[in-house]
């Protein structure tokens, strides 16, 4: 059998290459993104395709990508990948939706610190020989209150650890959330814009999100209040922040993701907020550490070769999630489709057929997609996987044995 490609971006971690090299691929590697035209020629004969945020993996490239079977989004972020056009190819999607959240909580505490003591501010001061020790506008975060736009896997962690700093949690979010520890759930965006003495936001990178928070949403807050986003760059007017900021109506602000961000390391970056006082700037390094960065690359790369094995799709972004274990001596069939009525019996009807016992079998759906994965107790000949394929609801039906 060929040895099959994987093709890695952005500089992912190298465990992220030992451990798919272990499984057998060929492993390419490139430290940066890769528009449409470069990414469909560097994916004719890749299987496995793992990038970051910057690499956009859109219907067009899918489309040409006609050996691609998975992407490994090594972020938590999926919205540069489309997903429902890489489903309805049979190209199952993961992404690292844990991994980084300890990395993105800790720096959001480390912004909230810095910017309510002005740190930013005495620094700069320090490094231009200016001695200028004062008390004015600095303050301790015991006590003040942070306000927590999304109250997912990063905004629950954030509350629990601000609480230990002393500071009193409001949160906000349109799905029903249990509240952690003494956090209060806002009854509106506005009752949490009002009450905040920090508002961070922690939304995900779905499109009805793009404009989320604007001059608007700035107005309501408290003056004097300050803003951290480290979720999508799309969400958050920079435009209005700066007017925020020089106006004086918000104290300061931290921004890790923008509209606009530079394909690769060194690359020149220009924003509206370049200059402004007690504003800290970081170039996406949110979920940057080491640590994180080791643990996504573990993550996702396990993922992904288990999918490529065994047809596991637990986690998967968009596929129907099944995981059957698999005893030695079967052979299985991993079988992708349209969910419409009496696809399952007619994949059973088709193995009866060909000769085929059933040692075991999973099916699941999601939405318009089912996928089933069946062991057969004896071999699998060519043209019974031809009767399957041939099916009209068919979409990929991989043999692994």
């Amino acid at each position: 059998m060929p040895v099959p490609k994987a093709l890695l971006l952005e500089n992912l971690h190298p465990q992220a290459r030992t451990i798919l090299e272990s499984a057998g691929f060929d492993v390419t590697t490139r430290t940066g993104a890769l528009d449409e035209s470069e990414l469909v020629d560097a994916l004719q004969g890749v299987e496995l395709l793992g990038i970051r945020s910057k690499t956009q993996v859109t219907a067009d490239v899918l489309a040409q990508a006609h050996d691609l079977v998975a992407v490994g989004a090594y972020c938590i972020g999926t919205n540069q990948i489309d997903l429902r056009a890489a489903a309805s190819l049979g190209i199952a999607t993961f992404n690292a939706p844990f991994s980084n959240t300890r990395s993105v909580v800790e720096i959001a505490i480390a912004d909230i610190i810095a910017l309510t003591r002005r740190l930013t501010v005495f620094d700069k001061e320090m490094h231009e020989g200016v001695w200028n020790k004062s008390a004015t506008g600095a303050h301790e975060v015991r006590g003040r209150t942070l306000g927590i736009i999304g109250y997912g896997n990063i905004g629950t962690q954030l509350s629990v650890l601000a609480e230990n700093l002393g500071m009193s949690v409001v949160f906000y979010d349109t799905a029903e959330k249990l509240a952690l520890g003494n956090a209060r759930r806002a009854s509106s965006l506005d009752e949490l814009l009002e009450t905040a003495d920090v508002v961070t936001l922690h939304v995900d990178g779905r499109p009805g999100n793009a404009g989320f928070f604007g001059a608007a949403q700035i107005a309501r807050m408290r003056p004097g209040a300050i803003l951290l986003n480290l979720s999508r760059g799309f969400v958050v007017d920079p435009a209005a922040v700066r007017d925020a900021i020089v106006s004086g109506h918000l104290a300061g602000a931290a921004i890790d993701v923008f509209p606009v961000e530079p394909k690769r390391k060194g690359d020149p970056f220009d924003s509206e907020l370049l200059g402004l006082p007690n504003v800290i700037l970081t170039p996406h390094t949110g979920g940057s550490t080491e640590e994180a960065q080791e643990a996504i690359g573990q993550f996702v790369s396990n993922k992904v070769r288990d999918y490529l094995a065994t047809g596991s799709t637990t986690l998967s972004v968009n596929l129907p999630n099944v995981a059957l274990d698999q005893p030695p001596g079967v052979h299985r069939l991993a079988y992708l489709h349209r969910n419409v009525p009496g696809v399952l019996a007619k994949v059973n009807a088709t193995l009866a057929e060909h000769g085929v016992n059933i040692e075991g079998q999973l099916l699941a759906t999601r939405g318009d997609l089912g996928y089933v994965v069946t062991d057969a107790g004896s071999p699998v000949d060519d043209s019974l996987v031809t009767a399957l394929r041939a099916q009209p609801e068919a979409i990929r039906l991989r043999l692994l044995s």
